[in-house]
């Protein structure tokens, strides 16, 4: 992503939390510090295309956090400069566990 540029991303992530809701651990539940973070670190690599971003971050999502069973992802430029009164432009991906 160009550096000077507003973002937003929205990811919202599915995984069975009924282990987490009983133990009250941490570590039986997805950490939103750690998605926080993938989405911080993958957001700071320049990339060409929202698409290829979003992509990342959801890659990352399913190779760190293995009870993550399906996630959506909304990457937007906030104010791009396409030549009009454009609020935002957003890519929305969605994703199942790879197999």
């Amino acid at each position: 992503m160009l550096i000077g540029s507003d973002y937003r991303v929205d990811l919202e992530v599915f995984a069975n939390l009924a282990e987490a809701s009983q133990s009250d651990r941490l570590s039986d539940t997805v950490d939103y510090v750690h998605l926080n973070n993938i989405v911080k670190e993958e957001m700071a690599i320049r990339s060409n295309l929202l698409e290829h971003v979003a992509k990342r971050i959801l890659d990352r999502v399913f190779l760190e956090l293995p009870s993550v069973e399906n996630a959506e992802i909304e990457v937007a430029k906030i104010n791009p400069p396409i030549g009009g009164d454009v609020q935002s432009v957003t890519v929305i991906l969605k994703a199942e566990r790879p197999v």
